[in-house]
């Protein structure tokens, strides 16, 4: 049975898609000429001949469409060929009757049992199968993947290269790397790596220069630095500058002395010769020779510590991005702190050569400035052997970044994943292999009804049927016969002369139809008769009379019971039409006043307001007279611009009429301007009986002017007192369906 069709970008369709969803055993179409109908029926007839449509078909079981329109005219009356013979089965076999009819039976729940494993494989009527299953499961593990990438894209983005745009292929590429054998990596270092991995293009680095403090250190450990220097103790002012412990003062006065012209700088008294050679024998040679080592230590230490400086600074001026430059910038201001005091030491002890001074270490500054520099070279070192080897770095870091996402941020998804996976594939293994073996048995059972119906199937049934059905309703004139060839048809009349070309439009309609109503029940072949079928019939009374409309419409309600036994061969029946009346009479049911949705019927109409076709259900059947019919067009929205007025007219025109004496001029006096004018057009056929859709037409129909013409519409049953009818038939009250029949 078919559960829906979609239709679009085919003839009258557009490409927004019309669904028909939620269909039944019975489904009735209405829609006038030009708005669709035979499309969707050539849609069922061959599915894929229309790419853009589609026909969704129960459980996945396609049955056989045998569909009545004009292409079936066509192919069967319209050629020069005879018609294919009917084979049906005979009634005198009653065994071999009995047995096609059990085998059908076990095809039928053999069909039922493989529309349920489809419906579980594949999900419908409201289920979700196990293939949908297994795709949620999927999306759902998609998305987590996707968002671990979004997570890491931004610094470890090199790692996803190849799967970056695609969510498929980034949960594909997890799912291959569940073998990945790389070493588990922390993230920071991951991260850390990634940086001259996956950065720019690295260059080699040249290891930070280092420093060499060891001249410095020694000069703080010089022995003139706790030595007091003093002058020759045996001279005779030796004692008095010893008391005093004035040396260093007395040093700094002799120069003063010299240049006094033996003056003492200190008294301003006349010194005699021997004072001038006690000085200068008290600060004698050795003296001079412990201030030189002070002079030559201060020398070499501004000189060596100005070197070291001048090496830190150079290092922190040309700083490696290996090394920590800020914790440099402090050692370097502790040493220029350090040696700066020490200076200021060692120019202390020039001034006072017998003070005792020590100078401040700067070891463990040094220390810590080469652990600095040292750190970064081992850096520089791992850097420039990855630049040696970069493209196998990048394979390891690769691999290592895929691994932290395999054990850190997938673990519990993975093996979710997993274990769900697996589940799913079994039962869709079992389901698709239970699947295998039904459907083999299936055509097993086909097989055996098709050498069943060998044995009893003819051609003859369907000529003395047709024949009957034609007699009975007064078509003497020709009549159906077995061709020469034994396995087809023939139409000829009394003298047995060809009658197939001077048929007329009504008689090739019946003869037409009632082949095609005994095709229903066989097939062109002697095998074949009892398969199952959906019966597609499109506007099958065109061009009969109302006598034989009425046995048509009987014929189908026939197949309708058929239909809800679910014992016979057809099991859905779709009916097309245009036809009101044929409309009505197919569609009649001795309950419809109780106006309760059926659930094995489906009602739908085709409009084509503008270029496109459209489609809407309904609940209950609509189209009840031609009368009705009318005021649908004017309730529906998507009406026709063309034709609205038309149609208003003849609302008027029909209502109007039964109640008589009315005054249209007096009516139209009530309006005013335009709207005057808009009434006069709505009852121009009391002059002239014009249904023409462009009469009186003042101006280019949109939706404005359709909008003016449905207010004066509604204006004029207001003013002649029938309000309350209008309001019924546009749905504004409730509607009774006996009152609205008796309009007609």
């Amino acid at each position: 049975m078919i559960e829906s069709i979609l239709i679009k970008d085919i003839a009258t369709f557009g490409n927004t898609p019309e669904i028909m969803s939620d269909l039944s055993k019975l489904n009735f179409f209405f829609g006038s000429n030009g708005s669709g109908k035979t499309t969707i029926t050539r849609v069922i007839a061959k599915e894929s001949d229309f790419p853009s449509c589609e026909v969704k078909w129960k459980g996945g079981t396609k049955l056989e469409p045998m569909v009545y329109n004009r292409d079936f005219v066509a192919h069967n009356f319209n050629q020069s060929s005879d018609l294919k013979g009917i084979f049906t089965l005979g009634e005198k076999n009653v065994e071999t009757l009995e047995k096609i009819f059990a085998t059908n039976e076990e095809l039928n729940a053999l069909t039922n049992k493989i529309e349920s494993l489809n419906l579980q494989l594949t999900g419908g009527n409201g289920l979700v199968g196990k293939k949908a299953d297994l795709a949620t499961l999927e999306d759902i593990f998609k998305n987590k993947c996707w968002s671990v990438y979004t997570k890491h894209k931004s610094k470890l983005n090199q790692a996803f290269e190849g799967v970056r745009n695609s969510k498929d292929n980034f949960r594909d590429k997890v799912l291959m790397e569940s073998d990945n054998s790389a070493s588990l990596k922390p993230f920071a270092e991951l991260e850390e790596r990634a940086k001259t991995v996956f950065g720019p293009t690295p260059t080699v680095e040249h290891d930070v220069p280092t420093i060499n403090a060891v001249t410095v250190i020694e000069h703080e450990s010089h022995p003139i630095l706790k030595k007091r220097v003093f002058g020759k103790s045996d001279v005779d002012i030796a004692a008095m500058i010893k008391k005093l412990g004035n040396s260093d003062w007395v040093k700094e006065g002799r120069t003063f002395f010299a240049e006094n012209e033996m003056v003492c700088p200190f008294c301003q008294q006349t010194t005699e010769e021997a004072f001038a050679t006690s000085l200068s024998e008290y600060f004698d040679d050795a003296f001079e020779t412990d201030s030189s080592a002070i002079d030559a230590l201060i020398t070499n230490y501004m000189s060596d510590s100005g070197k070291l400086q001048q090496q830190v600074a150079s290092v922190v001026a040309n700083s490696s991005k290996f090394l920590d430059v800020e914790k440099l910038k402090v050692e370097k201001e502790l040493l220029d702190s350090r040696i700066m005091v020490n200076t200021q030491k060692l120019a202390a002890k020039k001034k006072e050569p017998s003070q005792i001074i020590e100078l401040e270490s700067i070891s463990n500054i040094a220390s810590s400035i080469s652990d600095l520099i040292n750190s970064a070279n081992v850096l520089i070192t791992e850097h420039n052997k990855t630049v040696a080897n970069l493209a196998q770095e990048k394979r390891n870091l690769t691999a290592q970044v895929w691994k932290y996402l395999l054990e850190v941020e997938l673990k519990t998804e993975l093996d979710d994943y997993d274990a769900k996976k697996d589940t799913l594939n079994k039962a869709i293994k079992g389901l698709n292999s239970s699947l295998l073996d039904e459907t083999a048995n299936k055509k097993t059972k086909e097989k055996e009804i098709q050498e069943l119906e060998k044995k009893s199937t003819s051609i003859q049934p369907t000529i003395d049927e047709i024949n009957k059905l034609l007699v009975s309703f007064g078509f003497r004139g020709f009549s159906l016969a077995k061709a020469d060839d034994g396995k087809s048809y023939k139409l000829v009349r009394k003298d047995r002369s060809d009658a197939r070309n001077s048929l007329s439009e009504g008689e090739k309609t019946f003869v037409t139809f009632l082949y095609f109503y005994h095709l229903l029940k066989g097939g062109h072949s002697d095998s074949g008769t009892t398969i199952d079928r959906v019966v597609v019939f499109d506007d099958p009374v065109s061009s009969l009379d109302s006598d034989v409309l009425f046995v048509v419409s009987s014929l189908i309600k026939g197949l309708f019971d058929e239909v809800r036994s679910g014992k016979g061969q057809i099991k859905q029946v779709f009916v097309f039409t245009h036809n009101v009346y044929f409309h009505k009479e197919v569609t009649f049911q001795p309950n419809r006043a109780k106006k309760k949705k059926l659930s094995d019927k489906t009602f739908w109409v085709i409009r084509k307001p503008d270029l496109f076709s459209k489609l809407k259900k309904y609940d209950l059947n609509t189209i009840k007279t031609s009368y009705e019919l009318l005021w649908t067009q004017v309730r529906e929205t998507e009406r026709s611009k063309l034709t609205i007025q038309n149609t208003l007219r003849r609302i008027l025109e029909n209502y109007f009429k039964i109640l008589g004496g009315i005054d249209p001029d007096k009516i139209c006096e009530r309006f005013e301007g335009k709207d005057k004018f808009i009434c006069k057009s709505l009852f121009s056929w009391i002059n002239d009986g014009s249904h023409s859709a462009f009469d009186d037409l003042y101006e280019s129909i949109d939706d404005t002017v359709v909008e003016k013409y449905l207010k004066v519409f509604k204006a004029i049953f207001e003013y002649e007192g029938h309000l309350a009818h209008y309001e019924m038939m546009m749905g504004e009250t409730s509607v009774d369906a006996n009152a609205q029949d008796e309009i007609a």
